[in-house]
């Protein structure tokens, strides 16, 4: 009987592309010649990825300085385009609420930083900000994937200080989750155990969303796009 392997099932490369994100290029390229279910694949894909093990406290918070603005730059935008002013008085205080401690994650993040914080992104929501329905189903979204943030690198964190500090930050993001799943009658805790990402993994799920562009863009009927 012939052994199957990776290369024979993943003719197009999806996978291999999928696996590479995760796990880095060179591992997905040893897969591709490795056969299904044999030891080797699995001892492969159960070691740590390459890119996890590099990760160093200063890209954690360097992305960490990225995710926040993106978010904060998400809740206000709906609040100057008039999305939030729209939404119901207890969806308004939530919303207004979580605007507010991203905006101050971004400025303690950015002093942590100091001459290390990066040129401000632009952002592009397109229509996910502009009707409350739509808002609060990317908020949530928001919410939840950086509780799996956070669970994810806290691991990876070498200075106590600084673990402690963001021990802090995902306590508060989780009730910002919890109270988000609430606002949208979804259960506030879906699951006895939350399921940690790789900053890999987000960064690949925030590029996903093409939310970060490479400049404002402008329209007859609408004002430029923003910055972080």
């Amino acid at each position: 009987m012939t052994e199957l392997t990776f290369d024979a099932l993943d003719r197009d490369e999806a996978l291999t592309e999928a696996i590479g994100e995760l796990f880095g290029s060179t591992r997905a390229r040893f897969l591709r010649t490795a056969t299904l279910g044999s030891a080797a694949m699995l001892s492969t894909l159960m070691a740590p990825s390459e890119a996890a093990a590099k990760v160093s406290d200063l890209d954690i918070l360097i992305f960490g300085l990225r995710f926040e603005r993106l978010q904060a730059t998400f809740y206000t935008q709906a609040e100057e385009l008039g999305t939030i002013g729209r939404m119901s008085a207890a969806k308004q205080e939530w919303a207004r609420t979580l605007g507010a401690h991203e905006r101050a994650h971004v400025r303690i993040i950015k002093q942590v930083l100091g001459p290390k914080v990066e040129p401000r992104p632009f952002f592009d929501f397109g229509e996910d900000n502009e009707t409350g329905a739509a808002f609060t189903r990317t908020a949530v979204a928001m919410e939840d994937l950086t509780v799996a943030l956070l669970t994810g690198v806290m691991p990876k964190v070498r200075d106590r200080r600084l673990a402690a500090a963001l021990f802090g930050l995902l306590t508060v993001e989780a009730r910002h989750a919890a109270w988000a799943r609430n606002i949208v009658g979804a259960a506030p805790a879906a699951q006895a155990f939350d399921e940690p990402r790789t900053l890999q993994s987000v960064q690949g799920a925030v590029a996903r969303t093409r939310f970060v562009v490479r400049q404002p863009r402008t329209s007859a009927k609408r004002r430029p796009r923003f910055t972080g």
